[in-house]
């Protein structure tokens, strides 16, 4: 390809209240858009959000996290879960946007029995009719039988269960360092990760430049690509454009699936991919 380019003379780029504020209004309108009802002059079908810089939207003000909760709250939706597809590995998130420390107070018996219910209707709504769900543990070894916590015992067996008991082919827990080697060569259709990290690692790892970040349990399509800003790459003709291209065509693929047109066979091997907020697109 041609050779890098120097960035634009102006200001560097990088965080700015100026760009947080003008970043969230056109957030907001595209949300206002997908939100119409069918048939008015603007709605849209699907909404795929580019990278956002959440210091940049703190610096301007803004209470949310990220794209998810935000999107989460205009919708009046009562559950969403983040979700990262791609060929490889499909992960879905139990919480969020939350510091490490916060995650076991966040994890209740519905917060992990939600990416596991909705995760499984996504699966099936892109042609998986019988999903594969392994659940992750919270703690190392997923607690050894109580040595290392209980949050296993306590919370995620019976969200498990709770699964199961409305069809749902869920297993675990498992420990989260094993069961995406299995996941990875196939013997999975979605892991389910307890936090934000223990799930996108092996994503960004596997899938980075086809992982799509999908937000599950809203009224309309929302795609993503899985990397964030790169403020330090901008200007310079080196990102990779392929989890871009990933997420807009996973959200014409399910725009046109609820739209009604007819679903294609089992799609586990779907261009599109999973992933949330990298801090930057991979050089090609």
């Amino acid at each position: 390809g041609p050779p890098p380019r120097a960035a634009a003379a102006g200001p560097s780029s990088g965080p700015s209240a100026a760009g947080g504020a003008l970043s969230k209004l056109f957030v907001d309108d595209a949300i206002t858009d997908a939100l119409r009802p069918a048939g008015e002059r603007r709605r849209i079908d699907a909404l795929v959000t580019g990278p956002i810089s959440k210091e940049s939207w703190a610096m301007a003000g803004q209470r949310w996290p990220g794209h998810t909760e935000l999107l989460g709250a205009r919708a009046k939706a009562k559950r969403q879960v983040m979700l990262f597809w791609s060929s490889r590995l499909r992960v879905a998130l139990a919480t969020g946007h939350v510091p490490l420390a916060g995650v076991l107070d966040q994890l209740t018996i519905g917060k992990v029995f939600d990416p596991i219910d909705l995760g499984n209707e996504f699966c099936r709504r892109l042609g998986i009719r019988a999903p594969r769900i392994a659940v992750c543990g919270v703690n190392p070894h997923a607690g050894e039988h109580g040595l290392f916590g209980d949050d296993e015992r306590r919370v995620i067996a019976p969200a498990i269960e709770l699964a199961r008991r409305a069809g749902i082919d869920a297993h675990g827990p498992f420990p989260a360092d094993t069961i995406f080697i299995s996941a990875a060569a196939g013997s999975w259709d979605l892991v389910v990760a307890m936090y934000h990290d223990q799930g996108l690692i092996p994503v960004k790892l596997l899938a980075r430049d086809e992982a799509v970040n999908v937000t599950t349990g809203l009224p309309f399509v929302r795609t993503s690509p899985d990397h964030g800003t790169a403020f330090d790459i901008a200007g310079r003709s080196v990102a990779n454009p392929g989890s871009m291209k990933a997420a807009i065509l996973l959200a014409a693929k399910l725009a046109t699936h609820a739209n009604g047109h007819a679903s294609s066979p089992r799609d586990s091997e779907s261009t599109g991919s999973a992933a949330a907020d990298s801090d930057r697109p991979a050089a090609p």
